[in-house]
């Protein structure tokens, strides 16, 4: 159930402050007693659509505390949709 509840804390942030989420791919455990996440969102949607682009996917790490509050994110990787990019 935390895990429900990290998510949806995670979406409503993006949502409402970056990017709507496409896809969260990986929650785990922080070393601080927190969670990291990734987290994609589709970037600039409207803009690529108008220009016949490949829709920009930004890959984003997003830290939260014990008590569930993010406490940073940052972008980590911008690529096209499309590209395939294998993460080691």
């Amino acid at each position: 159930m935390e895990i429900k509840k990290i998510i949806g804390t995670v979406t409503e942030f993006f949502n409402e402050y970056v990017a709507p989420v496409h896809k969260i791919t990986a929650v785990e455990e922080s070393e601080e007693n927190g969670w990291k996440l990734t987290v994609e969102v589709i970037e600039e949607k409207e803009y690529m659509k108008r220009y016949a682009k490949d829709e920009m996917l930004g890959i984003y790490d997003v830290y939260l505390n014990q008590d569930i509050e993010i406490i940073s994110y940052k972008r980590r990787d911008i690529r096209y949709r499309s590209s395939i990019k294998q993460e080691m």
